[in-house]
């Protein structure tokens, strides 16, 4: 497992221009297999443990400078982790600095409007972390796949063809840059999971009482479309992986190295906005030495 954020960064990146292919990107990679895996495994935990504790100081830099807001983008097959996450590299953030929002199947109100207003109504405020578990990449993704969705978007004169996902690529990466334009820093994130590693997660569901209440008949169904979908992920990460909004594919097999991975990018991308703590003037100085020599003497 790489200790720094360029060895990993060199790993997961999707180069902005670059056509990159998915089966270039070992679900597996877990660092440098000359170190035995327990090794990495706990060289990974304890990289988890320390960007954890550093994300909580820069989370409370962040919400303090006001200037900033963080969106994450989780996107992935089922069982990929996605939930674990959220759970694990935020558990040490101030529930008030945080948000999180599930994107399922669009609502009726949400299909009166475009496909970007059900995430744009809840993007994170300034100094908050906004995390989407999913987003409106479902709309060049399960929409691709099954192309008979869009019919329920009532779009007028709308062609599904090469051009129309071409258009939404084009929205997509025109709704990025306006956010960044204006302090969001995007996040990008698809957990690579093998379908044979998505397999055992699913044994797990079915034979783990505590754990049926994750399965849905539908996980099976989408599974069988998993070369389209593999097909359909990886034109969305080379129209979209910008300059200003890059993705990063990040191995999913072993959550150990998921989740750091995850940690370090976020964390340091924080610490990389040189953020400070609002200037204090002359007169709320004057007042909190005021109040200071006051409460001393109580």
């Amino acid at each position: 497992m790489p200790v720094t954020l360029q060895d990993v960064l060199d790993y997961v990146r999707v180069p902005p221009g670059k056509r990159i292919r998915l089966k270039d990107y070992d679900p597996a990679w877990a660092g440098d297999e000359a170190v035995p895996k327990k090794d990495r495994k706990q060289l990974a935990t304890e990289i988890l443990t320390e960007d954890i504790t550093a994300l909580a100081t820069a989370q409370d830099l962040l919400y303090a400078a006001d200037t900033h807001n963080i969106l994450v983008v989780l996107q992935a097959m089922d069982a990929a982790g996605k939930d674990g996450i959220i759970k694990h590299v935020m558990s040490g953030v101030n529930p008030q600095g945080c948000q999180v929002y599930s994107f399922k199947q669009p609502s009726a109100e949400e299909l009166d409007h475009n496909f970007l207003w059900r995430c744009m109504k809840v993007l994170p405020e300034r100094g908050r972390i906004g995390i989407f578990n999913r987003s409106y990449y479902e709309e060049v993704l399960i929409t691709k796949v099954h192309p008979e969705l869009i019919a329920k978007q009532r779009i007028p004169g709308a062609k599904v063809n090469k051009d129309f996902w071409n258009e939404r690529y084009d929205d997509i990466n025109a709704f990025e840059r306006h956010l960044t334009r204006n302090g969001t820093v995007i996040l990008k994130f698809f957990l690579n999971v093998s379908k044979n590693e998505q397999r055992k997660r699913f044994l797990e569901r079915v034979n783990d009482p505590t754990k049926h209440w994750k399965f849905s008949p539908s996980d099976i169904a989408e599974r069988d479309h998993w070369n389209e979908y593999m097909d359909a992920f990886e034109d969305m990460l080379n129209a979209t992986s910008t300059k200003w909004a890059t993705w990063h594919v990040v191995p999913a097999d072993y959550k150990w190295v998921s989740r750091a991975v995850v940690a370090k990018i976020l964390t340091t991308s924080i610490h990389g906005l040189d953020l400070r703590y609002p200037d204090v003037s002359p007169e709320q100085m004057k007042r909190i030495e005021e109040a200071r020599k006051k409460l001393e003497k109580d």
